[in-house]
C-alpha cells in the first residue's frame, strides 16, 4: 500500500515515514504545500491513502484536500493538526477529510486509523465491478468480460489485473505491482511478475478487447486503449 505524508515538520515527517515503512507501507513525502499538491493531483503515483497537516507553507492543506475531492481523487485523507477545536474538526471533514487526528498523537493510533480507511473501501470494493473501455471484470467471481466473451482468472491474475483496472491508464511501477500483490517480505523475482503481465495480455486478446498493458520500459506497466499513446 502507498501512501502520501504532507507535513511541513522534517524531524515528525520523517519519524512518521520511518513507523509507516516499518509497518510495511510505502511512502512519499513532501514538506511543503506547493510539492504536495502536484503529487496529490496525479493520479500515477497510485497513492492508496494520504495523511495531510493542516497548515502548510505555500498551499495549506485544506486546500489541497479540496482540490483533491473536485477532481474526484477519492483516496482515505486523514488531517494531522494541532487544532483541535469541534469547529476546526468538522470544517476539516467538510472540506472532503475522512478521519482527523490531533497533534500530538501516538503512531499506534495513526496507524490503526490507516487501517481502519483502507479497510471498508476494499470490503467495498470486492462487491464490484470495475469498468474500463470495453472491459468489465467482476471482482468476486473473477470473470472478465469484454462484450459477449468472458473468461475466469486465477486469483493472483485478479490481483494483478484490478491493480491497473482501478488505475486506468496511470504508470505502475513494477515495485509497486510486487508490494500490492504480495507484500513487503516476498522473495518473488521481477520474472514472476512478467509472467503474470504476459498471462493477462493473452487473456485481453482472448475476449478481443481493444485495451493492452503496455511496457512503460524503465519504468513500469499501464493499462491503455491500443493506439492511445
Amino acid at each position: 500500500m502507498k501512501i502520501l505524508l504532507i507535513e511541513d515538520d522534517m524531524e515528525l515527517c520523517s519519524s512518521i515515514q520511518d513507523e509507516l515503512q516499518k509497518a510495511g507501507y510505502v511512502v512519499d513525502c513532501c514538506n511543503d504545500g506547493e510539492t504536495a499538491m502536484i503529487h496529490a493531483l496525479n493520479v500515477e503515483y497510485c497513492y492508496d491513502l494520504a495523511v495531510i497537516d493542516r497548515m502548510l507553507p505555500i498551499i495549506d492543506g485544506m486546500t489541497i484536500i479540496k482540490a483533491m475531492r473536485q477532481k474526484d481523487i477519492s483516496i482515505p485523507v486523514i488531517i494531522v493538526t494541532g487544532m483541535s477545536e469541534l469547529n476546526d474538526r468538522i470544517e476539516g471533514l467538510d472540506y472532503g477529510a475522512d478521519d482527523y487526528l490531533v497533534k500530538p498523537f501516538h503512531i499506534a493510533e495513526l496507524l490503526a486509523r490507516i487501517r481502519a480507511l483502507t479497510r471498508r473501501p476494499a470490503e467495498i470494493k470486492q462487491e464490484m465491478h470495475i469498468c474500463f473501455s470495453d472491459l468489465s471484470f467482476n471482482q468476486t467471481e473473477r470473470i472478465l468480460s469484454c462484450g459477449k466473451n468472458s473468461l475466469l482468472l486465477t486469483a493472483k491474475e485478479s490481483e494483478v489485473l484490478s491493480a491497473f483496472m482501478n488505475h486506468p491508464q496511470s504508470l505502475i511501477p513494477r515495485e509497486q505491482l510486487i508490494y500490492k500483490i504480495w507484500g513487503t517480505d516476498t522473495d518473488i523475482v521481477p520474472g514472476n511478475v512478467d509472467n503474470y503481465i504476459s498471462f493477462l495480455r493473452k487473456r485481453l486478446k482472448e475476449i478481443g478487447s481493444i485495451c493492452e498493458i503496455k511496457t512503460i520500459y524503465g519504468s513500469g506497466y499501464r493499462l491503455e486503449i491500443k493506439n492511445a499513446g
